[in-house]
């Protein structure tokens, strides 16, 4: 099904890059994500999904994302890419609001209980109120929140799942003021069918919201989810240079990104992208190639 878009709506490039760093086995040194970090808020995306402040334990990668964050703002660049970062709960969220730099807040809700629990250490309906919460959170200090809707295509665990559930779901959130919802194929099982029915009917039914989606995907279809989505209205678009990256809360296998390359290519066939820096892009590919290598 395609949904028509009002032609003022701009497509909107989240880079994650603490998506990718996050279940690399290899500590990647504070410095050098600092190096990178700086390369990609040349480029020009919408948003850099730039680290998280999660528990240092499950997730030792992002432990230093206070240090990077400092980094960032003594080397500061020209830029106007907005930086979000990733919580799990409300202290996450009061730590993360204390930070002027950061312009959203980031947080996975799971229609999937085991992988909620898995994620976060708590059950959907405490999750809810954590949603509650952390709304609070960035209302008092200027921050946006955007809801990931994690498994929102299904999970690998055989807990109950139907686009009824994920419409729920969503609902619930939005009525809480939530206006930044992204849908997300955590674990790549979505078929671009999927993609296209559940991304249109959202947009259909929340028309003053934003909707994104955020889709792992195997090579052999990344490309069919990204028109799936685009055809269904979407204009708000997760990927990862390199299309590396995946939750390593969800399974023994990460399942990479969207390349964030391959995303450019297909959209330039429908819209000009005229903030985007080519040379910085190429920059920061050569430093990812750097990098993500074992």
């Amino acid at each position: 099904m395609v949904v028509e878009r009002k032609k003022e709506d701009a497509i909107k490039l989240i880079e994650c890059p603490r998506d990718a760093m996050q279940g690399w086995p290899v500590f990647i040194p504070t410095e050098k994500k600092i190096e990178y970090l700086n390369a990609l808020l040349q480029v020009g995306f919408h948003t850099l999904d730039f680290g998280s402040f999660v528990s240092a334990k499950a997730i030792p990668q992002m432990a230093d994302t206070a240090a990077v964050l400092k980094g960032l703002k003594d080397s500061p660049v020209e830029t106007d890419t907005k930086l979000l970062a990733i919580i799990a709960n409300v202290r996450g969220a009061e730590d993360a609001a204390a930070f002027e730099e950061i312009d959203y807040l980031g947080f996975p809700f799971s229609v999937s209980a085991t992988f909620q629990l898995r994620n976060t250490n708590s059950t959907m309906e405490e999750s809810l109120q954590r949603v509650i919460e952390i709304q609070r959170i960035c209302e008092q200090s200027g921050k946006q929140l955007v809801i990931y809707i994690s498994m929102g295509f299904g999970n690998p665990y055989g807990d109950p799942w139907s686009a009824a559930i994920v419409f729920d779901w969503v609902n619930r959130i939005a009525d809480l003021g939530v206006s930044i919802i992204s849908l997300a194929d955590t674990v790549g099982l979505a078929t671009p069918d999927q993609v296209n029915a559940i991304t249109s009917y959202v947009i259909r039914q929340l028309p003053g919201h934003e909707i994104g989606v955020h889709l792992h995907s195997s090579p052999h279809n990344r490309i069919a989810k990204i028109e799936a989505a685009w055809q269904a209205g979407c204009r708000r678009f997760d990927g990862a240079l390199k299309g590396i990256g995946g939750c390593p809360m969800a399974n023994d296998e990460l399942v990479g990104n969207m390349d964030t390359e391959w995303l450019i290519s297909y959209l330039e066939q429908y819209e000009n992208l005229p903030g985007l820096n080519k040379t910085a892009l190429a920059k920061s590919v050569t430093l990812a190639n750097e990098i993500f290598t074992l």
